[in-house]
This record gives structure tokens, C-alpha cells and sequence, in this order.
């Protein structure tokens, strides 16, 4: 990864099939399906702002992951990662 590379981080389950970068529609509908509601419990975790940079928000998103992860009791949350280049 260089400089100009962008990381991008998701969360997934250890179940879910989707890539929840290129597939969320169907990422999601597993996840609802599976009543595991991740996006509302991330949502319940996060202190996104309007005034945030895009920076601080990459940030804040990491850390509700990470915060997720920390907190899952069953252990099926995993953090991906995807490096898209910027020529």
C-alpha cells in the first residue's frame, strides 16, 4: 500500500457468504435474515457528525467495528479490509 492507496474496512459475520464490499444488497439481506441487525448496532455505537472530515469519519467507522467486535459475546464478527488504488 502506498500513499495515494485508500483502506477501506467493513464487517461481516463468519457466516455471511456476500462481500459486504461488492455485494452489500445481498450482504445485508443475509444479515436481517440471520437477525443479526448489524448496521443498526453499529449505528447504536457510532458518533458520526456532520462536521466530520472524510478522515475522521474512516476513523469512526473503524472504531464502531472494532468496538463490535469487542463487544460481540458470540464471536461471529469479523473486520475486512480492502485496499483500493489511487493512481
Amino acid at each position: 500500500m502506498n500513499d495515494n492507496d485508500n483502506r477501506l474496512v467493513r464487517i461481516t459475520t463468519i457466516d455471511n457468504p456476500y462481500d459486504p464490499f461488492e455485494d452489500f444488497n445481498n450482504w445485508f439481506l443475509f444479515d436481517i435474515e440471520k437477525g443479526y441487525y448489524t448496521c443498526d448496532k453499529l449505528g447504536r455505537l457510532s458518533n458520526f457528525s456532520e462536521l466530520m472530515t472524510e478522515k475522521q469519519e474512516k476513523e469512526e467507522t473503524e472504531r464502531t467495528i472494532d468496538r463490535l467486535i469487542e463487544l460481540d459475546p458470540l464471536n461471529i464478527y469479523k473486520k475486512v479490509e480492502k485496499i483500493v488504488k489511487n493512481d
